[in-house]
């Protein structure tokens, strides 16, 4: 009886699965070819690098960040550690201490659109548009104005990576280096600043 019971309630699911169209398994793989690159892109390496996680959620937040998945590009990134960012006096989307603090006060509106333009000035202080680059040189960000130059650093034996053996602006430190498919990402300990 219950053999019975089951045939007769599972008939409906069966004309129901042979009412589907499907597609032969053959055509679906042809169709698909899936992107490989050698190393991974710049957002990949950010998303796997825990020290960094700070820095990626604000680029996150702007359209540069599709500058790290694209591949038709190569940027160098100067990415601060989470540390260096957390102990910055003003946080990237707070901006530069106003000269004067007025008490002028601003709709919700108008602090989210100065908040955003505060965190992209910052973000493209961090990028430079080229990769490889040579650090004896000084280079462009995307920060209009901004470069970032390079420093040897004093008690330098010339052991160890390039990257190890210089600073950035202000004593800047490059602690880590790794390469993507669409360029190179410095680990720093501290920030680049915005100044022009």
């Amino acid at each position: 009886m219950r053999l019975q019971l089951l045939a007769i309630l599972s008939l409906p699911l069966l004309s129901l699965a042979s009412q589907e169209k499907q597609i032969p398994m053959s055509i679906a793989i042809e169709d698909y070819s899936p992107q490989t690159h050698a190393k991974p892109s710049l957002a990949d390496l950010l998303t796997i690098e825990p020290s960094a996680s700070i820095f990626y959620s604000y680029a996150r937040e702007l359209e540069l960040s599709a500058n790290f998945v694209d591949t038709t590009s190569s940027y160098t990134i100067f990415v601060p550690t989470n540390k260096a960012v957390m102990s910055l006096a003003r946080k990237p989307h707070q901006g530069p201490k106003p000269p004067v603090d007025e008490g002028i006060q601003i709709s919700e509106e108008e602090f989210d659109n100065q908040s955003k333009k505060n965190v992209e000035r910052w973000v493209s202080a961090h990028i430079v548009p080229k990769s490889p680059i040579r650090l004896d040189s000084e280079y462009p960000t995307l920060l209009e104005g901004k470069t970032i130059s390079f420093r040897p650093i004093s008690k330098n034996d010339g052991k160890g990576p390039e990257w190890s053996r210089v600073t950035l602006e202000d004593g800047v430190r490059i602690i880590g280096m790794k390469e993507g498919s669409n360029g190179v990402l410095f680990l720093i300990d501290g920030t680049v600043s915005e100044a022009v």
